[in-house]
Parts: C-alpha cells; sequence; structure tokens
C-alpha cells in the first residue's frame, strides 16, 4: 500500500528529530501491527495534525479520533490552528468515504509529523501518513 506523498504546498521540517531515511520505532497503534513495528522515515513537516471524528461519505460506520489529518489535509482551513471542536471538511483520502466527509476536530497537536515505511503481516506500506513525533523512538 502506498499512501502518495504529502500534499504538494506542505513544508519539510527544517531540523526534524528524525530525518528522511533515519529507521525508527513506531510506538503508535492506528493500525494493526503499528506498534514497535521498525519504520524508515519517509518525510517529516512542520505543521499542525489533528484527529478528527466523522461519519464516512460511503455510508460506513461513524469513525471517532482518526489519527491523523494534517492542516493542509482541510478544506480552506486558513493558516491559523484550528481549535477543538471545529467543524471541518477533509480532503484527504487516507481510508474510503474520507476525502469529502465532515468532522469535528478532537485534539490538536503541534509536532513535527511525518510519513513512514514500516511493514505489517507480510505488506508493505510506504508514505504512510500520518505519526506525530511522540509516536516515534530510536530504533
Amino acid at each position: 500500500m502506498d499512501g502518495g506523498p504529502a500534499p504538494e504546498w506542505m513544508l519539510p521540517a527544517e531540523d526534524p528529530e528524525y530525518p528522511v531515511g533515519a529507521e525508527v520505532t513506531l510506538t503508535a497503534d492506528h493500525m494493526e501491527g503499528m506498534e514497535v513495528a521498525t519504520a524508515t522515515i519517509s518525510g517529516a513537516f512542520d505543521t499542525t495534525t489533528y484527529s478528527v471524528s466523522f461519519t464516512p461519505t460511503d455510508g460506513g460506520d461513524p469513525v471517532t479520533d482518526h489519527k491523523w489529518v494534517v492542516h493542509e489535509e482541510l478544506e480552506n482551513p486558513g493558516e491559523a490552528s484550528l481549535a477543538e471542536g471545529t467543524a471541518v471538511t477533509i480532503t484527504a483520502d487516507h481510508m474510503a468515504g474520507m476525502e469529502g466527509a465532515e468532522a469535528t476536530i478532537d485534539s490538536v497537536i503541534e509536532e513535527t509529523v511525518y510519513m513512514v515505511d514500516y511493514e505489517s503481516d507480510g505488506m508493505m506500506m510506504t508514505n504512510h501518513k500520518w505519526v506525530v513525533e511522540s509516536e516515534i523512538e530510536p530504533a
């Protein structure tokens, strides 16, 4: 599975804790097989990151506290960080029914955010979006 490139207008982090190419250990558990997986950093960005709750546009079950969507993956978000409880429209397509979904911001994180490559159950995940710095440890 390839997550594709980051939004073209995102700014790479100037001095990330984990530079592109660094091998790390994931502590996040967003997906099965992710926690304690060894990963390689494929992108590092300075932006605001949000967890969101939304009902998929394809009629799927409501999703709560989805981690993560970056500021650049929201429709017309403006420049400032958005507050918890703000209603937004998601432009990302990380999962079925996400793109175009109306969402509510559950939490706001101001940390470097990363794309990572890692293997889970024999399948290589490339450019997985997103993992924040506090969900990564040195390998």
